[in-house]
């Protein structure tokens, strides 16, 4: 005779049991036996948790773009009641992560910020300073400012022991409402086509995530951090079951570059340039399927290159761990603690080799930056020579040479001239420009014409301008 089946409602609290029992539930994920764990709660976890989680205040000083003000005219009629400057402020959360007051959040949340204020969740207040931004991750760092106090903090899951279905906590501060704690599970472990930051590698959850969970915490059942809340995927800017978190394994990596005293993030770098496997390109290599991420050129020096990974070669692995895309094995590399070396699977004509990559941090030449205050097109900007940190820092090509754009003032003539941080200044009046020195020396020249030649998003662009 057939086994009954399990009553629905039962069913539905599977995924609440071990709630008591955190090792337990570490290591075995077990069917309800009795309606009495129907009575299990979420309580126990979110008071633990609570207190570590913040809301975050950023507020960041513009310009009133006011066309008034540029008006001589009104301006003596409206101008006195105008501010020239207007304060733009966003809303989010974050996490205490170190007992200091060293706090985590999403990059976005405080970008272009001034001033930034925590909020605890007993409502006392306090200024933090920003101590790391990391826009490759969409991740920041901000440390609690005049407070002699150990603060709760969050300990760190290992986000890879995630699985499919199960159940996790998003507790943030969604539209301003106070702190708010929703549940769900985990839908995918792996999304790698989201399109949020550099790297492609999310949580998905059906946790209610809203505007303002930003930065807050996604835990698991034994109240540990699995993930940061970043975004969500929604058509009414609500949440519709679909939301994103940063694995905790990607924020503890930048979580140790800040406790470091490191104002940017140090990761293992491969020195390869990778592509996605196609099924034409899997059948002309006679996989089995089109997973991997092919290696399209190899940096001549790089880690890769030392290893004796080629052109052509398909990784299929890191340390044991499957690849599925270049997505994918961004993340598990950035993710490896640096020293020593990790293990990559690849194929190379149909035979499957696994090479020893060393885990190093980028090459960081001299940077010499320098603010240009000659009197030229480029004065306000600030510039510096590239180093393969400073071009993944600002998410160009780590190979790239030259003079980079870093920093570009307010009102200046560089400012409205266009110029913007990223871009490399390739040459001026016809002369290359190779160091930063070179650009200072070429605009201390002056000039009545200027021929400008720069580097933006991989084009080059050629300008004239009358001095």
């Amino acid at each position: 005779m057939p086994r009954p089946p399990i009553p629905i409602v039962v069913a539905l609290f599977a995924m609440l049991l071990g709630l008591f029992a955190p090792a337990a539930w570490a290591q075995d994920r077990q069917v309800p036996s009795s309606m009495g764990q129907l009575q299990l709660s979420f309580a126990p976890i979110v008071k633990r948790v609570a207190p570590a989680v913040v809301n975050v205040y950023a507020a960041h000083v513009v310009e009133n773009q006011n066309p008034f003000l540029s008006d001589p005219f009104f301006r003596q009629f409206f101008g006195g009641g105008m501010p020239r400057e207007l304060v733009q402020r966003s809303l989010g959360s974050g996490v205490i992560v170190d007992p200091s007051g060293l706090v985590v959040t999403n990059y976005h949340v405080i970008a272009d910020a001034s001033e930034v204020k925590i909020a605890l969740a007993d409502k006392r207040e306090f200024a933090a300073e920003i101590v790391l931004k990391d826009q490759r991750s969409d991740l920041a760092i901000l440390r609690i400012k005049g407070a002699n106090e150990r603060f709760p903090t969050l300990q760190f899951a290992n986000s890879d022991d995630l699985q499919v279905g199960d159940v996790v906590l998003a507790i943030g501060d969604p539209f301003g409402v106070g702190q708010t704690v929703t549940h769900g599970i985990v839908s995918a472990v792996a999304r790698t086509q989201v399109g949020i930051s550099d790297y492609q590698f999310f949580i998905q959850t059906d946790a209610a995530i809203n505007p303002g969970n930003s930065g807050g915490a996604l835990v698991d059942m034994n109240g540990r951090l699995v993930g940061i809340n970043s975004a969500i995927y929604s058509r009414s800017g609500g949440s519709q079951g679909i939301g994103f978190a940063i694995p905790a394994n990607m924020v503890r990596v930048v979580v140790a570059s800040a406790e470091h005293g490191s104002s940017a993030v140090k990761r293992a770098w491969l020195g390869a340039k990778l592509q996605e496997v196609t099924p034409e390109i899997a059948d002309s290599l006679g996989l089995k399927s089109p997973s991997g991420a092919l290696v399209a050129s190899v940096a001549p020096g790089g880690p890769a290159a030392r290893a004796g990974i080629k052109p052509g070669d398909v990784l299929l692995t890191i340390d044991g761990a499957l690849i599925e895309d270049p997505n994918a094995f961004d993340y598990r590399f950035a993710t490896k603690p640096l020293g020593g070396a990790a293990q990559v699977g690849l194929i190379r004509h149909g035979r499957e080799l696994v090479l020893p990559i060393a885990l190093e941090p980028l090459p960081d030449t001299p940077r010499d930056e320098m603010e240009i205050r000659n009197r030229s097109p480029f004065q306000g900007a600030t510039v510096a020579n590239l180093s393969p940190a400073l071009a993944d820092e600002l998410r160009l090509d780590p190979q790239t040479q030259g003079v980079v754009i870093t920093g570009v003032a307010d009102g200046s003539p560089a400012q409205s001239i266009g110029f913007q941080k990223g871009d490399i200044v390739v040459s001026v009046n016809n002369q290359r420009i190779l160091r930063s020195a070179d650009l200072e020396r070429a605009t201390a020249a002056g000039g009545h014409q200027w021929r400008i030649t720069i580097l933006r998003g991989g084009q080059q662009i050629s300008v004239m301008f009358a001095g």
